[in-house]
């Protein structure tokens, strides 16, 4: 376990469950949890909206929001890549590209990206569940721990999978909305059985659905790092989940030519 010297007992009892779940050192876990602890009070408890979503929901794919941008604002996230180029998750400060083939793929600062939300994530609350859930009792759970459908929530959930169905992007050229595509050939469904992995992303009010997508946005990271993609359906065997209460907003609005001349009303 390392040096855990001055820390409650019960603390202690968790933070081995927790290495021996993820396999981390109790120096990496702590050491992360001490840094998103500090920038969470630093930064301010916030969501960060790189772009409003109707301005990707219209096709525009090409903004200049650097990776490099994003993690100033926070450690944990999900969006997407310039082009469409895949979906994106951003754990523990580290950003991945879930590629339309399933697997997973490194992501330099540099690359940019159209939209994407970010916070710093500081749980408030920690709850276990074992047991087999499936698609409507995971989404049960969830629902219960929302408190006020009105606020924003951050929610991580490890834990081990019966069964897990997601889907990604192909990349697509600006001005070629989804919803104008072919249907399943732009998303690729992959499923996952009996494994381990994290499911993290955002619960957003309706009411601000023209910002962000609106209810439960999660993404599914496999524990090895190498699979992963858009939430669609999960059978749980058991699972942590952490959710976060995020009580601010901030939304940037990009410069670029496509954004300043689009009409956005939805």
């Amino acid at each position: 376990m390392g040096n855990v010297s001055g820390l409650p007992e019960l603390i202690v009892e968790e933070l081995a469950a927790f290495c021996e779940m993820t396999g981390q050192s109790s120096s990496d876990v702590v050491a992360r949890a001490l840094q998103s602890y500090i920038r969470s009070h630093e930064k301010g408890n916030a969501l960060y909206l790189s772009a409003p979503v109707n301005s990707l929901m219209k096709g525009f794919y090409e903004q200049d929001t650097f990776i490099y941008d994003l993690k100033q604002y926070g450690n944990f996230g999900l969006g997407t890549f310039n082009k469409l180029d895949g979906e994106m998750l951003m754990l523990d400060g580290k950003v991945y590209r879930l590629g339309a083939d399933g697997s997973t793929h490194d992501v330099d600062d540099d690359t940019r990206t159209p939209f994407a939300c970010v916070t710093f994530f500081s749980p408030d609350l920690v709850e276990d569940f074992e047991g087999d859930l499936d698609y409507a009792a995971f989404n049960s759970i969830l629902e219960s721990l929302i408190v006020s459908r009105n606020m924003l929530y951050a929610i991580r959930i490890d834990g081990v999978f019966r069964y897990v169905k997601v889907w990604s992007v192909k990349e697509h050229e600006n001005y070629h909305p989804l919803n104008e595509g072919e249907g399943g050939k732009d998303r690729p469904m992959f499923e996952f059985r009996d494994i381990r992995g994290t499911l993290a992303g955002f619960y957003v009010p309706r009411f601000i659905k023209s910002l962000s997508m609106p209810g439960f946005h999660l993404h599914f990271l496999t524990e090895d790092k190498k699979r992963g993609g858009h939430l669609h359906e999960c059978r749980l065997e058991s699972a942590q989940i952490a959710l976060q209460v995020v009580p601010k907003l901030i939304l940037n609005l990009p410069i670029t030519i496509d954004y300043l001349t689009a009409s956005l009303n939805r």
